[in-house]
Parts: C-alpha cells; sequence; structure tokens
C-alpha cells in the first residue's frame, strides 16, 4: 500500500540475533507436518530457497553501497530498539498465549514452518489496514498489526500477514528497509531533502518493492494456499467489512491478467512504470499474479513436498543459519 510521506514503510526492520527454532538434525528426519493443520514444517529453511530473483539482483545492487550495512546497524540499533519497544508497550495490545491467543497460535505455527523463533506480535488500534515488522539484530523483534486489517481478513488471511512479516525477518531485509524510512524522513523534513537523497531514494524504493515479492512467498509456504494469499491482497485493493462477502476472487485474478496485457505496448509499459515510481510496495494485482506464478512452479513444490533441507555449516545455538 502507497505510505504518505515522512511515515514509516510498512515491514521496516532489521534482523535480530535469534537462536535456531529447531535442534534436531534435519537431514535424518522425513518431510514435517504439522498435525492439527496438515501443513508441511519447512525445518532448515533458507532464505534463498523462496527469495524472488528480483530481491535477490536489487540486493546485489544496493551491497555495492559501501558502508549503509554498518551505519544502520551500528548507530541506529541501539536507540530505535528501545524506542519502538516503549512505544508498544504504551500504545498497543501484546499478543501472548493469554492475551489473544488465536492470534498467538497463528504467529507460533507460522514461525514452526518458516523455521524461525518467534517474535513479539502487538495488535493496535489504527483505521489504516496494514502490519510492520522492526527488530534491531539484537534482542525484541516485533510485528505490529492494525485493527482496520483485522477487521477485514479471515484468521487464514490473517496468518498469511504475519508470515509476510515473518518473511522480512528470514531474509534479512531490515537494514536497507530501516535505511529507506530515513531518506524518506530527510526528504520531508530537510531543506532540499528530496534533492540530495534522490537517487539513492529511487534504488532503495526499487528494492523495497522487489523484497515484498519474497515476503509474498513466505506469506505462500505458511498459508499452502495460494487463493488465501490472493484473497488478502484483494482486500487490501479494495476490500471493506461491508463488501466483502461479494468480493469474487477469480474476477480479481482476471483482473491482474489485464493489468498485464497493458505491457504489451510501449506506452503502456511506460505508464505503469511512472504509477509505481513512488510505491513502497508492488501495486497488489501484480503481487497477485506473481504469487500465482510461484504457486504453480516446480520450485514451490519441492520445498512444501520435499525432504527437510540442512542448517549450513555456519549454524550454531544462538546465531544465523541464512547469512
Amino acid at each position: 500500500m502507497p505510505t504518505p510521506r515522512g511515515t514509516p514503510i510498512p515491514c521496516l526492520g532489521v534482523h535480530p540475533r535469534w537462536a535456531p527454532a529447531s535442534l534436531a538434525d534435519p537431514l535424518s528426519l522425513p518431510p514435517q507436518l504439522n498435525f492439527m493443520t496438515g501443513k508441511t514444517l519447512l525445518l532448515g529453511l533458507q532464505a534463498d530457497q523462496f527469495r524472488h530473483p528480483l530481491d535477490l539482483e536489487a540486493t546485489r545492487a544496493l551491497k555495492q553501497l559501501p558502508g549503509l550495512d554498518m551505519l544502520v546497524r551500528l548507530v541506529m540499533a541501539p536507540l530505535a530498539e528501545q524506542f519502538f519497544y516503549l512505544d508498544n508497550i504504551a500504545s498497543s495490545v501484546r499478543v501472548s498465549d493469554r492475551q489473544l491467543p488465536s492470534l498467538h497460535s497463528a504467529l507460533r505455527e507460522a514461525c514452526q514452518i518458516l523455521d524461525l523463533d518467534v517474535p513479539e506480535l502487538y495488535v493496535r488500534q489504527n483505521p489504516i489496514p496494514n502490519a510492520y515488522t522492526f527488530a534491531m539484530r539484537g534482542k525484541r523483534p516485533f510485528i505490529v498489526i492494525h485493527t482496520a486489517l483485522l477487521e477485514l481478513l479471515t484468521p487464514e488471511e490473517t496468518q498469511a500477514v504475519i508470515a509476510h512479516e515473518l518473511g522480512h525477518l528470514k531474509c534479512d531485509h531490515g537494514v536497507y528497509l530501516t535505511l529507506a524510512n530515513l531518506l524518506m524522513l530527510a526528504a520531508s523534513q530537510l531543506p532540499l531533502g528530496e534533492v540530495w537523497t534522490q537517487n539513492l531514494q529511487a534504488r532503495l524504493m526499487e528494492w523495497v518493492r522487489c523484497a515484498e515479492f519474497t515476503c509474498d512467498r513466505a506469506a505462500l509456504l505458511v498459508a499452502q494456499d495460494p487463493r488465501i494469499v490472493a484473497s488478502l491482497l484483494m482486500k487490501l485493493s479494495g476490500g471493506s467489512p461491508t463488501l466483502i462477502q461479494e468480493l469474487n476472487l477469480e474476477a480479481f485474478l482476471e483482473q491482474a491478467r489485464s493489468y498485464d496485457a497493458i505491457s504489451e505496448d510501449a506506452l503502456g509499459d511506460a505508464l505503469k512504470q511512472l504509477r509505481t515510481q513512488g510505491l513502497t510496495h508492488p501495486v497488489p494485482v501484480l503481487r497477485a499474479r506473481e504469487i500465482d506464478r510461484w504457486a504453480s512452479s516446480q520450485a514451490y513444490y519441492a520445498l512444501v513436498k520435499s525432504q527437510p533441507v540442512g542448517y549450513n555449516g555456519d549454524s550454531s545455538l544462538g546465531g544465523w543459519r541464512n547469512w
């Protein structure tokens, strides 16, 4: 969803330092299932196994810019982590097994499937349907979901939102998301801020949009049903509590194919580029088309039906697996 200038980009964060969620040797195990839901648990899942090619390409381009990673991790981490923790405690409801237990169960299952330790989850009163994540590589990774979004979605779609946010954590998207937020703030607050930050901001916004495709894949890995993710995107496009019963998913997917057809001529393609240039997320119909394609791919089938994958050689208790 487009983000008003000067407000945080949804799904911002820097990866925390968590312990492995499962310690058994995955190579000795058959495919694991959650026997309550029948979903495959992706033990040993690594980020690059589901990362979208555009995300990979854009991340490599940003890594060519020296010093960005260290700037965000070392300079911003202590202050930002404490600020957001206090803000969440003061202004949101923290989910637990005693507080909103159904949301807590959905979070725990999503973390089991993606093989992550469980971050904190908060529900915040807000009329804008949104969710985001933040964690400075340390003690308090968290996800926030707005009440307006919960009112739109089924429990399965809500879990897909949680999984999308977990995808940002799994893929270590937070460094560049945090930097993108800082640049947007600078552009809106400083004299000539837009001029100073324009080039880097454009590159970061392109990366942010590409990263969203990856996190939609994380949502599908948890939902294990592409219609759940597509329905979620449809509701983000034009849903409201009073319209939900009349929304038609098949018609929305046909709409996505119509959007593709616009690129058949140069003018249509140029207009589409102009339409998305300033957005923090790809347009929802494009996201729905991408997730529909990936759900039919051999790569997706191999992940949810194959043997668990092994951890990398650097894995150790208390460290990351996916660097």
